[in-house]
C-alpha cells in the first residue's frame, strides 16, 4: 500500500473512533450508529420500578382503544422519546389522529389521543403486583 493510501485509511480510522468517542460521551439515540442505542444499553433495577409507555384514543364510536403501531405509523418507542414533548404540548398528539386517519380511512376517526404511563414495582427482577397508571397527555378533537 502506498503512503498516501495509508494516510488516507488512517484519517478515516481516526474520524470514526473520534465519532464513536464524540458519539458515547455526548451523543443520544438518533446518533445511532455513533451514538448509544440506550434501548440495549441499559436495564431496569432488579428492586425498583418499571415505566411502560402506551398510547390510547377514543374514537367516534366511543370506544377506548390501545393504538397499535401500525394505527399511526410512529412505533411505541418512538412515542417513549417524545412523551416529554408530548406532556409540554399535548396538541403534538393530533399528528397521531391525523396519521390514523390517512392510513385507514374506513375506520372511525380518533375523538382523543391520550400517553398513558404505567409503573411496576420489582421486587428480585420479578413483579410485586403493585402497579399504577397515570395519563400524562391527552388532545381532544
Amino acid at each position: 500500500m502506498s503512503t498516501a493510501g495509508r494516510r488516507v485509511r488512517t484519517g478515516v480510522t481516526a474520524a470514526l473512533v473520534a465519532l464513536l468517542l464524540w458519539g458515547t460521551l455526548f451523543g443520544q439515540d438518533d446518533a445511532f450508529p455513533f451514538g448509544p442505542f440506550r434501548m440495549y444499553a441499559t436495564r431496569d433495577a432488579p428492586d425498583g420500578w418499571v415505566l411502560s409507555t402506551r398510547v390510547e384514543a377514543v374514537d367516534r364510536a366511543g370506544r377506548v382503544l390501545v393504538v397499535p403501531d401500525a394505527a399511526t405509523g410512529m412505533r411505541r418507542a418512538e412515542i417513549e422519546g417524545q412523551v416529554d414533548r408530548f406532556r409540554q404540548d399535548p396538541a403534538l398528539l393530533a399528528a397521531l389522529a391525523r396519521a390514523h386517519d390517512r392510513l385507514h380511512p374506513g375506520e372511525p376517526s380518533y375523538d382523543e389521543v391520550r400517553v398513558v404511563q404505567k409503573r411496576y414495582r420489582l421486587r428480585e427482577s420479578r413483579p410485586t403486583g403493585e402497579e399504577s397508571e397515570r395519563v400524562v397527555a391527552t388532545w381532544r378533537r
